[in-house]
């Protein structure tokens, strides 16, 4: 039986009207007569009721990290957007630093010359504090024999809408990325649809990359701390994320963990906001190296001037229950900040060649 959680709130919004963290009474309804709880008011139904009122104690207040994503170095007098994606090179010269994501496979080391050195503890060891979370449709990295180019997954582009429509839209106008190697048609809990309340576009069957990214400088342990655009909650507090020195390679750091969705609550896990699960073989087997933001807007000829950030990805692809993610996303719908526009997953960037790839990558094995 699905586990599921029935959140009782509509979203407090901040500017525009996302849409609401609140369950339906049809969907209430639903869950009830999927449990089989008709004459049996003691029976487990395995769906959580939160309540969740039309107001919170945050209603109405100002938004700390608004619009703190910056656009200039701050290094001259004149704005100079240094942010600005550039061209990846000017004849032999390159015009950025490091990029991401990059091949994480064992062994594997870019040719892109570096000085800086990524984090190598947990970033909760190293002052950070998770900031934002979203996915892309298949990985934005590789990591040959577990998720590649040999990868399968749910063909998502021939699904039937779930959405008023906006499902089928969604899936075909976002990049996808590598996939994983668990899919078989021939298992129902890589095929049967899952009824998504919360998260937009998604699939059973189908690999994401699940970034978390993290800061020194965000509102860390407030009801702030979850923010979209992530740069904002990257960067919400001033005079601790510099230039020059340069210390992004400390100050900022990704997760990615990559999943295959499947419809099994056996590979539930009710907390996945929070960061990468680390337990058994999630999380242990890791490649670290610096290196940039990611998105469809970057590419090799096209780079990030946002890095060098610290990247730990699990080598590993992983099960994780649909259910899993919703619950996920119905969180994020309650976060002080309006996350909407992370509920879906955005494309994948096409893998960083090796002249753009840091010649830092590491592997650790967490115990």
């Amino acid at each position: 039986m699905l586990a599921r959680v029935i959140a009782l709130l509509p979203l407090v919004a901040n500017a525009g009207s996302p849409s609401p963290a609140a369950s339906t009474c049809g969907d209430l309804k639903a869950a009830y007569k999927a449990g089989q709880c008709c004459g049996a008011p003691t029976k487990v139904s395995h769906v959580q009721v939160v309540p969740m009122p039309d107001t919170t104690i945050m209603k109405g207040k100002t938004n700390p990290c608004a619009e703190t994503k910056p656009k200039h170095s701050g290094l001259t007098e004149k704005p100079d957007n240094y942010f600005d994606n550039v061209d990846c090179k000017t004849g032999d010269k390159a015009n950025a630093l490091e990029q991401s994501g990059t091949n994480v496979t064992k062994g594997y080391k870019g040719s892109f010359k570096t000085d800086f050195q990524p984090i190598k503890t947990p970033y909760y060891q190293a002052g950070l504090c998770p900031v934002n979370v979203h996915w892309h449709l298949g990985t934005e990295h590789l990591s040959v024999g577990q998720y590649d180019e040999n990868g399968k997954g749910f063909q998502h582009a021939n699904a039937e809408d779930n959405a008023a429509g906006a499902t089928r839209r969604l899936a075909k106008g976002v990049r996808q990325g590598f996939r994983c190697h668990h899919y078989d048609a021939q298992d129902p809990k890589f095929t049967t649809p899952y009824d998504f309340k919360h998260c937009v576009g998604m699939f059973v069957g189908e690999t994401y990359e699940v970034h978390w990214p993290h800061s020194k400088a965000g509102a860390c342990g407030t009801p702030w701390q979850y923010q979209y655009p992530f740069y904002d909650g990257v960067f919400c507090r001033s005079g601790i994320i510099t230039l020059s020195p340069v210390n992004v390679n400390t100050a900022v750091g990704v997760q990615a963990q990559i999943f295959t969705i499947v419809n099994d609550e056996k590979y539930y896990y009710p907390d996945l906001m929070r960061g990468m699960i680390v337990d058994g073989d999630m999380g242990t087997d890791m490649s670290y190296y610096t290196g940039s933001t990611t998105g469809t807007t970057r590419s090799n000829t096209i780079c990030s001037k946002y890095t060098p950030i610290t990247w730990q990805v699990d080598r590993k692809c992983h099960l994780i229950s649909a259910s899993s993610f919703d619950k996920m996303c119905a969180e994020m719908k309650a976060q002080a900040d309006d996350m909407t526009d992370d509920l879906h997953a955005h494309g994948a960037r096409e893998l960083v060649a090796d002249e753009f790839a840091a010649n830092n990558h590491q592997r650790r094995e967490r115990l």
